[in-house]
């Protein structure tokens, strides 16, 4: 069983309470379809936790299988630099056949970014540091595909479902 070999910190984006007791971390890919569909198992079992659950979201583009996602990644990470992470964050899984420069610029209109210091971003290549510390962390910690999970710095192993993910944070919560 793999363990995460990063903590969490003040540098990883975030969702929940810093006293949760389950933290879950994804390592994950905006182009890549199973990470879509643990978007929104994660969303719902977040829904369902409330702050007995951290999130913590780190970038694992995997650029030989799917060509736009290191931009995707940049993407969120200048939306971020702007508070709206998270909104990005949706709109790019939400949006997967999309993810090509000018769909990313329009993302960022949407969301009413300051689209000149986005784009400032993007063009020099400022958040790409932080995602290849990214992917560094996750290799560290045996991720070889996406999504991979985390609970409790776990190596979460079973099937991406809902109700199996729910009851292995469940048993985290109970002490199991």
């Amino acid at each position: 069983m793999s363990i995460l070999t990063s903590p969490v910190s003040h540098l990883d984006h975030i969702q929940g309470s810093k006293s949760a007791i389950v933290t879950l971390v994804e390592y994950g890919d905006y182009q890549c379809p199973h990470c879509a569909k643990a978007c929104k198992i994660i969303r719902a079992i977040q829904q369902q936790m409330g702050d007995s659950l951290r999130f913590v979201f780190r970038h694992f583009p995997q650029a030989q299988l799917h060509p736009d996602s290191l931009h995707a990644a940049e993407a969120a990470e200048a939306a971020g630099s702007q508070g709206k992470f998270w909104e990005m964050h949706d709109r790019l899984f939400a949006a997967q056949n999309a993810l090509d420069d000018g769909s990313l610029v329009e993302y960022a209109v949407e969301m009413e970014l300051d689209v000149d210091r986005f784009l400032s971003e993007m063009a020099g290549d400022i958040h790409v540091p932080h995602i290849v510390e990214d992917i560094e962390s996750g290799t560290a910690s045996g991720v070889c595909s996406t999504p991979t999970l985390f609970i409790n710095e776990h190596h979460y192993d079973l099937a991406l479902e809902l109700e199996s993910l729910r009851t292995q944070i469940q048993q985290k919560l109970t002490g199991r």
